[in-house]
């Protein structure tokens, strides 16, 4: 790999720490896609994946004692996880892009209610009743599509939780989709000693883009937050739409 890639590379890493520092999601969002453009997907991915591990063990351990709902934290994250074994299974079965396509809607259609409705935000009782059967709704689209993010990002946000407790009940969640993902690319080949070598590299840019990324989230108000995070969800659709019709 030349020097210049490696800088690119690290480039990438850092920005998506700042989103993920200021946030808690998004990191993969900006650094994989870059990546995909100077190296394969697949090495992409696997070199993503160590890092991603770190990264939201560290912001489940700082953001610890923020996890004012277990219950929900624990159950959106497990039965995550079994989505997303099935959705691996329903990986086969399945259009991609239809689902995609599907998930990109959806999602535009929830960014436009809460622009409209600012002040909206789903109860505790009715989030309670719907944790884990969106939690494991994220994970299937997780294993078949290889795309949580849009259905869970969007779920914990109607919530309303503020920065810390959203940014701990994301990195669990992922987290958890990391400890399915991981032993299925070591099964697959994906992941290899160089490519976790490589991971443990980017740890260094990812980290300082992370501090960073938390230094300015602290400064954003609830309201700034919800934007931003308005921002990525839109973001994440249209680049769905982009893969299937462009």
């Amino acid at each position: 790999m030349s020097f210049e890639t490696l800088i690119l590379i690290s480039v990438a890493f850092g920005l998506g720490g700042v989103l993920k520092g200021a946030t808690g999601v998004g990191a993969p969002f900006l650094a994989i896609p870059i990546m995909a453009i100077l190296v394969d997907v697949p090495f992409a991915v696997a070199v993503f994946l160590v890092s991603n591990i770190v990264a939201n063990a560290g912001q489940i351990w700082r953001f610890r004692a923020e996890n004012e709902n277990p219950k929900f934290a624990y159950g959106f994250a497990i039965t995550g996880m079994i989505g997303a074994g099935f959705g691996t299974f329903a990986l086969a079965a399945f259009s991609s892009s239809v689902l995609t396509t599907i998930v990109a809607l959806v999602v535009l259609f929830y960014v436009g209610f809460r622009l409209l409705n600012p002040g909206w935000s789903l109860s505790l009782d009715a989030a309670m009743r719907a944790v884990r059967p969106l939690g494991g709704l994220g994970g299937f689209f997780q294993g078949a599509i290889g795309l949580s993010g849009p259905i869970a990002i969007s779920f914990v946000s109607a919530v309303g939780f503020p920065r810390p407790q959203f940014i701990f009940t994301m990195s669990l969640y992922f987290f958890a989709m990391t400890l399915v993902q991981l032993p299925v690319q070591v099964g697959l080949g994906i992941m290899t000693w160089e490519r976790a070598g490589y991971g443990a590299l980017a740890l260094a840019p990812l980290l300082l883009g992370m501090t960073l990324g938390e230094v300015i989230g602290k400064r954003f108000s609830k309201a700034v937050f919800d934007r931003v995070i308005f921002g990525v969800l839109t973001l994440l659709a249209l680049r769905l739409l982009a893969e299937n019709f462009l």
